[in-house]
């Protein structure tokens, strides 16, 4: 399927698990958040909800590791 829409699956290199971690988290607090409990009647609901969910956890969702900042904050605080 991802080769369909121009996608390549990659992974860096055999036995680096630790490489899988951030996508992990950010799975887990997606579902954690804004998954369990919603139905989506079509696939494009499901597409919706990630894609304002990317855009929720860059630019809304305040995190203690990030000093309280949002990743967006904390990356332009670096510029």
């Amino acid at each position: 399927m991802t080769t369909e829409h121009g996608i390549t699956r990659s992974m860096s290199r055999v036995d680096k698990c630790i490489d899988n971690a951030p996508m992990e988290s950010f799975w887990s607090h997606y579902k954690d958040e804004a998954y369990y409990g919603q139905y989506f009647k079509t696939y494009q609901d499901l597409t919706s909800s990630v894609d304002w969910y990317i855009h929720f956890y860059n630019h809304q969702r305040y995190q203690t590791k990030l000093n309280s900042l949002t990743p967006v904050e904390y990356r332009h605080q670096a510029a």
